[in-house]
């Protein structure tokens, strides 16, 4: 092990500082040239002028995802590897579950809240994330136009009337199938995943103090999130705010990572250390 190793040094945050430059020039030069053929369509700058604005509103819920997963993957990884992460591609679920998965191949102990110091496993760890999410980039030009023309069309297509049964219930299409139950079974699986981590814990024998298995912690950061998230969805509903849904899951984040240091300060220690699985 290196003790010389930073995962804050001058050099990751020189490298990191050219990817994102990078990232905001290509960003710059498409709302440019977008610019440029909506005035060539003949569109009024006004009406540009309120796309631009609202896609950077839209852009908004999706950054308070990004800090929250910078923060929640800090202790372990600093802010350079998750900062560049999500500035790129990638999401709240893939790099955590990713982040993870290497540190326990590697045998790196206390997950996500004790600090990578090794600059092998840390190498290893930016690897895995990096490499995972790289696939999608490589699949979709040769996958996703197919299979949207696929879905469209199975979504789309209307059942002869002779084909209708005597009881007059249609039969769903394959594309109602997915965008009803497929879709969201498959995201209530990857939520499934972290609910079981929080309840259950990792499984393996650590310590007490590493504090990453299941416990009192865990439990109330997570009740907190669920409940915060259920009564903001229910003023969102009541109060017909639409434009504050998309804010709904990176606030409730939020709030229960801000939950979880309270009760770790205000709870007595022989309360808040409970875990009964590390």
């Amino acid at each position: 092990m290196d003790g010389t190793f930073n995962n804050g040094s001058l050099g990751l945050y020189l490298i990191a500082g050219a990817v994102i430059l990078f990232v905001l020039a290509q960003s710059v030069f498409f709302l440019v040239k977008a610019w440029k053929q909506g005035k060539k369509l003949g569109l009024d700058k006004s009406k540009l002028r309120n796309a631009v604005t609202s896609s950077a509103l839209f852009t908004i819920p999706s950054a308070l995802s990004v800090l929250a997963t910078v923060i929640a993957l800090a202790p372990a990884l600093g802010l350079v590897i998750p900062w560049v992460r999500l500035s790129v591609i990638g999401n709240l679920m893939y790099e955590t579950t990713a982040a993870e998965a290497a540190m326990e191949a590697f045998g790196h102990e206390g997950g996500i809240a004790n600090a990578v110091t090794d600059p092998t496993v840390y190498a290893g760890i930016a690897w895995v994330m990096t490499l995972g999410i790289c696939f999608s980039l490589i699949i979709l030009p040769f996958l996703a136009k197919p299979l949207h023309k696929k879905f469209m069309a199975a979504s789309n297509k209307e059942k002869p009337a002779e084909d209708t049964p005597a009881d007059g219930k249609k039969k769903r299409t394959i594309g109602e199938f997915i965008n009803k139950f497929a879709t969201p079974a498959i995201f209530i699986g990857l939520i499934g995943a972290f609910i079981a981590r929080a309840i259950a814990g990792q499984g393996s024998t650590k310590t007490p103090e590493e504090l990453d298995g299941a416990g009192v912690l865990s439990v109330c950061t997570l009740a907190v999130a669920v409940i915060f998230s259920i009564v903001l969805e229910l003023i969102v509903k009541k109060l017909k705010l639409t434009w504050l849904e998309p804010f709904i899951m990176p606030i409730g984040m939020i709030v229960a990572m801000i939950a979880a240091i309270v009760l770790y300060n205000v709870l007595p220690n022989g309360i808040a250390l409970i875990e009964w699985r590390g």
